[in-house]
């Protein structure tokens, strides 16, 4: 998994002006920058590497076509985000109008990293089984702050939501996880 992209904000703010400006480079800039996150972040979505590859194209292609609608000065990752969530909206109404019903596959859930001090407490099987159990609004908040390292207030922007909101979906979804993963015969 990439680590989140930190202390880049500014960067990204710079290159996205300077794609609105019609400088083509800044665009591949924001693209290397940005995909690696966005693509784990469409795949713990969809949960399909495959799929995720395409939405990360079609976001990537909204991007272009709303660079117009990006104001300086707000922060880039909360608004690409956004798109890369509305875009993967689309794609499952869109299936869904078609009839299409996917089967998820839990072994195609994005690799939570664990850190060394709890990595005893539970496989990552169980995480992963765990992560799947997790109520879809929870998880995509649990994921935005805890794995990819957006902001409550960015994570909110993308989901649609207050920052407290995403706070409160991101905690009860980390109390899930730890009521889950706690051992057998443990106390409450």
């Amino acid at each position: 998994m990439t680590a989140p992209v930190t202390g880049a904000g500014d960067r990204l703010g710079e290159l996205m002006a300077a794609y609105q400006a019609g400088e083509r480079s800044a665009f591949e800039e924001l693209y290397g920058a940005l995909a690696p996150q966005l693509g784990g972040y469409l795949r713990a979505l969809c949960r399909d590497a495959a799929r995720a590859e395409d939405l990360l194209q079609e976001t990537f292609l909204q991007v272009h076509r709303s660079r117009h609608t990006y104001l300086p000065l707000r922060p880039v990752r909360p608004w690409i985000y956004a798109i890369a969530r509305n875009v993967f909206l689309m794609s499952r109404r869109a299936a869904g109008r078609r009839g299409r019903h996917e089967t998820l596959a839990e072994k195609e859930l994005p690799e939570v990293p664990v850190p060394p001090e709890v990595e005893g407490l539970a496989d990552r099987e169980r995480v992963q089984k765990a992560l799947a159990g997790l109520p879809a609004d929870r998880r995509e908040a649990l994921l935005l702050h805890h794995v990819w390292g957006l902001s409550f207030r960015e994570a909110g922007a993308v989901l649609g939501v207050s920052e407290p909101a995403a706070k409160l979906r991101a905690h009860r979804g980390v109390q899930q996880l730890r009521e889950t993963l706690r051992p057998s015969g443990g106390g409450a």
